[in-house]
């Protein structure tokens, strides 16, 4: 999402620098004999890696930590991205002290499930740290209007504004069919494609025993489940059992994690993407798939879920194995269906999700808020 934004707002002529650590083995095209901490020109816009330390585990950053203090005051506004990680938080609290008006995307951290998640820590973390952060804040970017709504604020009043993420379209696409080919799939029966994080909450306990009734009432198709999670090995390896040992195993393809030519090779080749979320704030591979000009069935818990509905663009359910059992048969028994809606889907990417349309709203927002616009 911030190589996307930063690449469109370059194109409208802002200065864009993005300043992250090293984390997850990122540095860039830089050549191994270039120290980090230098700038990467990058599609008209900056980025600068900082090594993590002292805190490896956290993606902590002193050095990034300094760098923001020392050059604060050559910048207008600062996008921060995602809430409880401590460079974030730590950058917040510089920015406001260095006089540096500041925007919170929370990425789905305030949400009252995601808090649950190791919730004392969290309760302290959040109303020490977070919570005077929000109260600081020139604003808290929310990706959609049911993210916004259901957020924990923690008593705070805030200046909240909704603009959606984009989809990256990408430079080319193998030939239709090929992947299908590569992996063994037959071209005449329709591919249901599930490409995500392999999560608990990504509804896979409900998708699996739903495309399973399928498959036992006759309906015939190939799943796709493209994703991993190297984070919880141990649920990725019992959804992989689960698939295997069902009806399902003779019907179904594991790829792991993809990208590039994999990745927009099953999209170019997918006739439904799924994703019975129990809670996404966007969902940006269902955009990515709509992109694509795939028609999607999605939980009504997949926050851009009345966008999707109102341009007809899928089919929406809500989390039970039966509903989406329900929605799942009327997707696959109409090839004609699913093509219409696969138009609608482009059509929604196209109007609402483009990149370029994006950043010119978050240009506005940035002006509004920014040292220049005070």
């Amino acid at each position: 999402m911030v190589l996307g934004l930063s690449a469109a707002l370059a194109r409208l002529g802002e200065n864009v620098t993005i300043i992250t650590t090293d984390s997850n083995g990122d540095t860039g095209q830089k050549p191994l004999d270039v120290p980090l901490q230098i700038p990467i020109q990058e599609q008209g816009y900056d980025i600068i890696y900082f090594r993590c330390s002292p805190f490896q585990r956290y993606k902590f950053s002193l050095d990034l930590l300094n760098w923001l203090n020392l050059h604060a005051k050559d910048y207008d506004i600062a996008h921060i991205h995602a809430l409880f990680s401590p460079v974030s938080t730590a950058s917040a609290w510089v920015a406001r002290h260095r006089g540096l008006p500041y925007i919170l995307r929370p990425l789905g951290t305030l949400d009252p499930a995601d808090l649950q998640k190791k919730r004392q820590l969290k309760k302290i973390y959040g109303l020490l740290l977070e919570k005077p952060n929000l109260a600081g804040s020139a604003g808290v970017h929310f990706t959609s209007v049911q993210e916004q709504k259901i957020s924990q604020r923690y008593g705070v009043t805030t200046q909240d504004f909704v603009i959606p993420l984009g989809v990256n379209s990408p430079n080319s696409l193998p030939p239709k069919g090929t992947t299908r080919e590569k992996l063994g799939i037959d071209r005449d029966i329709p591919l249901v494609l599930f490409m995500s994080r392999i999560d608990p909450k990504k509804g896979l306990d409900l998708l699996i025993p739903s495309l399973a009734s399928l498959l036992d009432k006759g309906l015939r198709f190939h799943f796709v489940l493209a994703g991993g999670n190297p984070q919880d090995t141990d649920y990725e390896e019992m959804i992989k059992k689960q698939v295997q040992d069902s009806s399902l195993g003779t019907y179904t393809t594991i790829t792991g994690f993809v990208s590039g030519d994999l990745k927009y090779g099953l999209l170019q080749d997918a006739d439904l993407f799924v994703l019975p979320s129990y809670y996404e704030n966007f969902g940006i591979a269902v955009a990515e798939a709509m992109g694509m000009g795939i028609p999607v069935v999605i939980s009504d818990q997949v926050h851009i879920w009345e966008t999707v509905q109102s341009y007809n663009a899928g089919w929406v359910t809500p989390c039970t194995v039966e509903e989406l059992t329900i929605n799942l048969t009327a997707a696959l028994q109409s090839e004609t269906e699913r093509k219409e809606r696969g138009k609608m889907a482009k059509k929604l990417v196209t109007e609402q999700y483009s990149w370029q349309a994006i950043a010119t709203l978050m240009r506005e927002v940035y002006q509004k808020l920014s040292n220049r616009g005070n």
